[in-house]
């Protein structure tokens, strides 16, 4: 028995040793696997690599042309016809271009395998650095074999692929093979493809020809050609290049002197060829614009996916307003212009002319919200006045020079009339839009307070910044002709305004719908204000009104508003079926002089008789609560026989006046008061019809 027992100072020590023997043989254990798995990870990435290298080069894809069609579904432009595109060999190709490139997209490109991790960790601290995007994450390789073969989608799937493409091509091809097909296939903007195509467009001259300078200019391109092309925006495109010039000193492609010198050079762009004259330019930009963000791709993907886009645009309009706008602008070389029109209806964009020549210049004016409107602005004074208790078209003012004091009595505002003009008396709402008087305006707007104004532009769709502040009645911040013509649209239809849009539906080749638009509209003012703002404005192109000289043009009836400032001349208008906001003036602050502010006018009134020229002329439809009846407008009261001329004026019905101009108070007793039936002037349904008639008659 003693034989089999162990002493105790040996069984303690036996177990005191066990442990250590355990994790040992653990440590060997995972040690083991470890190396299994490496080796097997080694084994089957070795078996893609041969497989991968087996394998031919898939197709590149081959993009498919994108269409912009009007409201009939005709063409307005083809994106994609064929590529501008010449495949030149890397030794054609200005060694500059290359090491621009290299130090701007890919400074490891000829260290790595395709995939570049301490390219990408060096991309994220120079951009956090710099505040910007400067440098890409992805290799030359990746971005070749994405371009190729591949979209630009963010999903896993996608980017699985464009590991397994970048390893093909990096087994298939050698580096200077794959730098020579990425600088054949990257886009550049316009159309262009490849350097050599960049080249010839941007500077006239083949690509082995660049030099330093225009080299980085190119390169900062293809980054975002819409942002970054010179033809767009020069400043981006200029600092862009300046900061390539700063990596390729820092990579020691250059040195300090040649960057300076190179930001120094002046670069000699050739003017953007646009071939044939190219109808609604500045109209196709913005659908462009549209399109991309509603779509979530890039120009590049925009111009080759495919996408079949119908528009609002009226192409007859839109030809009408080219050629006017160039015909009146003929002798004025540098004056500029800009036209909108919008249906008021549902909002659709039915022209837009954002300059005088869109081969010459791209900037879209109709979408600047920087030109102060003058008195163009006054409709939206005047429409939230007449939703306030006290304020009726029969409200009148003195016109005389004013001084107006605001900010509790601390400030003091003196606006003036043009040409200091002033009646020198109490005129109502009709005369002060027919003559544009100031004074009316500004009393008005202190009457009611700015921010009711204010309130009412947002509800309109005037986003730009605004104060209250009595020079708001003039007109004194910025619009855009866009938003000035759907606000105008909001009154045109009654109170309702339509979300403008130029897009109606947007589809795949093959039919597929991406995008169908849906009209959104909002209830803005009340239809009896807007019905009777809008007999108010008729009065501008009546005698006497600051339209009338335009007045013989117009064979139907139209409501507006002209508006001048010492840079900015403007006529905003409507009819029930369009609502157009023209703008004339220079773009780099030169005033305008008599006779150029008065050109906005013509424009207008041409444009709107040929945009409607297979339209019938049709009055504005009269809402529920509205009461019409004959103003005496020297005392704001009813008309009635002795008192002079009378007005026929439209009221929001209880605003009315109900005293005659001889004393007497209207009721149900007096000659054309309520349920008369008579055909006195003060009748709402009396002798007006035949006035109308009359006029209609001509």
């Amino acid at each position: 028995m003693a034989d089999t027992l162990e002493p105790r100072a040996e069984k303690r020590s036996r177990r005191s040793r066990s442990p250590k023997r355990s994790l040992g043989a653990r440590i060997r254990l995972l040690a083991s696997a470890v190396a299994v798995l490496a080796v097997v990870c080694a084994v089957g990435f070795g078996a893609l690599l041969l497989y991968l290298n087996s394998q031919p080069l898939p197709a590149a894809h081959v993009p498919q042309t994108s269409q912009i069609l009007d409201a009939e579904g005709k063409l307005i432009r083809s994106f994609y016809t064929g590529e501008n595109r010449t495949i030149v060999p890397l030794t054609s190709i200005s060694k500059w271009l290359i090491q621009a490139t290299l130090a701007v997209e890919d400074r490891r490109f000829y260290e790595h395998n395709g995939f570049d991790f301490r390219g990408l960790a060096r991309a994220v601290t120079v951009n956090v650095k710099t505040l910007s995007k400067a440098q890409g994450a992805s290799t030359l390789t990746q971005q070749l074999a994405r371009n190729l073969y591949l979209n630009h989608d963010r999903t896993w799937t996608r980017k699985i692929k464009e590991a397994f493409y970048t390893l093909q091509l990096e087994l298939k091809l050698s580096k200077d093979e794959i730098l020579e097909s990425y600088l054949n296939e990257i886009y550049y903007g316009h159309s262009a493809y490849g350097a050599e195509a960049a080249s010839q467009m941007f500077f006239g001259k083949p690509a082995k020809d660049l030099t330093l300078a225009e080299s980085a200019m190119l390169a900062g391109i293809p980054k975002g050609p819409r942002y970054y092309s010179p033809y767009l925006d020069w400043n981006n495109a200029k600092s862009r290049q300046e900061l390539i010039l700063d990596l390729m000193d820092a990579d020691g492609y250059i040195t300090p002197e040649q960057a300076l010198e190179a930001k120094r050079e002046i670069l000699a762009l050739q003017p953007r060829k646009t071939g044939r004259p190219l109808t609604a330019g500045y109209f196709v930009d913005y659908v462009k614009q549209q399109a991309q963000e509603k779509l979530g791709v890039t120009e590049e993907q925009f111009e080759q996916g495919g996408y079949i886009i119908q528009t609002t645009l009226d192409l007859n309009a839109q030809q009408a307003a080219e050629e006017i706008v160039a015909k009146e602008l003929e002798d004025k070389p540098e004056l500029q212009a800009a036209l909108v029109a919008v249906d008021p209806r549902n909002g659709h964009i039915r022209a837009m002319v954002g300059g005088r020549n869109y081969a010459d210049n791209q900037f879209n004016r109709a979408l600047s919200a920087a030109r102060q409107p003058g008195s163009a602005f006054k409709a939206f004074v005047y429409l939230a006045a007449l939703q306030q208790p006290g304020f009726t078209p029969s409200t009148r003012f003195m016109s005389e020079p004013t001084s107006f004091a605001y900010d509790e009595g601390r400030k003091l505002y003196t606006p003036s009339n043009y040409n200091n003009k002033y009646e020198n008396r109490r005129i109502d709402l009709r005369t002060a839009i027919a003559k544009s008087d100031n004074i009316y305006a500004v009393s008005t707007i202190r009457m009611i307070g700015e921010q009711h104004v204010i309130d009412l532009a947002r509800r309109l769709g005037i986003s730009g910044p605004m104060d209250p502040v009595p020079s708001l009645a003039l007109g004194s911040f910025g619009v855009s002709p866009l938003e000035m013509a759907s606000a105008y649209g909001a009154i045109a239809n009654l109170g309702i305004r339509a979300e403008p849009t130029a897009i109606l539906r947007i589809r795949t080749a093959d039919g597929q719908m991406l995008y169908e638009h849906v009209q959104r509209e909002a209830s803005v003012v009340s239809p009896a204000a807007a019905y009777v703002l809008t007999d108010a404005m008729t009065s501008v192109f009546e005698p006497g009104g600051t339209g009338y000289r335009v007045a013989a043009a117009l064979k139907r009836p139209v409501a507006g508003k002209s508006g001048t400032t010492n840079s900015d001349a403007w006529m905003v208008g409507y009819t029930p079926e369009l609502s157009t906001a023209v703008w004339v003036g220079y773009d780099r602050g030169r005033t305008i002089d008599a006779i150029e502010s008065y050109k906005a006018a013509p424009i207008f009134a041409e444009f709107t008789e040929r945009a409607l020229a297979a339209i019938p002329p049709k009055l504005f439809p009269m809402p529920e609560g509205v009461t019409t009846v004959y103003v005496d407008p020297a005392s704001g009261k009813l008309a009635a026989p002795g008192c002079g001329e009378s007005q026929l004026m439209a009221f929001v019905s209880g605003t009315e006046p109900t005293e005659y101009c001889d004393g007497r108070t209207r009721g149900s007793g007096d000659i054309g008061g309520p349920g008369s039936g008579s055909d006195h002037p003060g009748s709402k349904n009396g002798s007006w019809w035949e006035d109308l008639r009359r006029w209609w008659n001509g």
